[in-house]
């Protein structure tokens, strides 16, 4: 019997200046055409720090019959402090929410032989330039169903003045996104591609399940440069029923800098420099 998602509190930080795109936790192999695509959060605006989250960790874990999580934080976080306790403050109140929920779902259904519910979130570091740190976030899920959920977010964070940046504010004030768009799903079709050479491309607009996402509704990372301390491009992630079914996977594809330079805002142009250098795990 499959169970029930699990009930969590009503979120507060609807308000987090961030690009996400997430997928809904699935009952079965097939997309839900009906239901919407469920955004993934990234807690960071508006978490309470508490003086004993200044010294936070970079890993959190807890185990229960009725559920697993986790929390995994990159060392490059440990420089920004403030940013560190945030996300980690904020994560950590999430998977004890996610835990709770999952001992209440599995008490009401039974619980006898099923599976316990798991949840990981798990951090990783874009490029890093003098002005911003980039990071992104990786939820895998599991309520149930015949596979884990993934989703996608990321944050981009201003080290001087020690806040957010609201993606949008990366550039030019009504910019028109148009050309990182296709080139963004230019990018999506090589790496696609390149992993299946029968695969059917997708495209922008498309009208059927899978499509070309636009570049304003994708989380991206800096892309790291071969210009030390800029970045080269942006580095989108790409969740699994985005551009193809779950089993064609994830991806993170890049767009160099030069494809975009145009667009950036005057504050944050100098930030971008050369060609982007692939990392390990992109295009996977």
């Amino acid at each position: 019997m499959t169970s029930a998602p699990v009930r969590r509190p009503a979120r507060s930080l609807r308000a987090v200046l961030l690009l996400t795109l997430g997928v809904a936790a699935l009952a079965g192999c097939q997309r839900r055409e009906a239901e919407p695509e469920t955004p993934a959060e990234t807690p960071v605006a508006g978490a309470t720090v508490t003086p004993a989250d200044a010294a936070a960790p970079l890993n959190f874990e807890s185990r229960t019959p009725d559920a697993e999580v986790a929390l995994r934080l990159p060392e490059a976080v440990a420089r920004q402090p403030d940013l560190h306790a945030r996300l980690y403050a904020a994560d950590v109140r999430d998977l004890r929410q996610f835990a709770e929920g999952a001992q209440a779902d599995l008490s009401e259904f039974g619980g006898g032989g099923m599976r316990g519910y798991s949840r990981t979130i798990s951090w990783s570091s874009g490029a890093e330039t003098g002005k911003l740190l980039s990071l992104g976030r990786e939820v895998t899920e599991y309520t149930g169903g015949a596979h884990d959920s993934l989703a996608y977010s990321a944050v981009l964070w201003d080290k001087a003045l020690k806040r957010v940046v609201d993606p949008a504010d990366l550039f030019r004030p009504g910019a028109d996104l148009t050309v990182l768009d296709r080139n963004l799903c230019e990018a999506i079709n090589l790496a696609r591609k390149a992993r299946d050479a029968s695969i059917s491309p997708v495209s922008l607009g498309a009208s059927d399940d899978f499509g070309c996402p636009r570049a304003g509704e994708t989380p991206f990372m800096l892309a790291a440069s071969d210009r030390p301390g800029k970045a080269g491009g942006l580095t989108f992630l790409i969740a699994p029923y985005t551009v193809g079914p779950w089993a064609e996977g994830s991806y993170q594809v890049q767009v160099p800098q030069a494809a975009f330079r145009e667009l950036l805002a005057p504050a944050y142009v100098d930030e971008f420099a050369g060609a982007p250098v692939k990392a390990a795990g992109e295009g996977r």
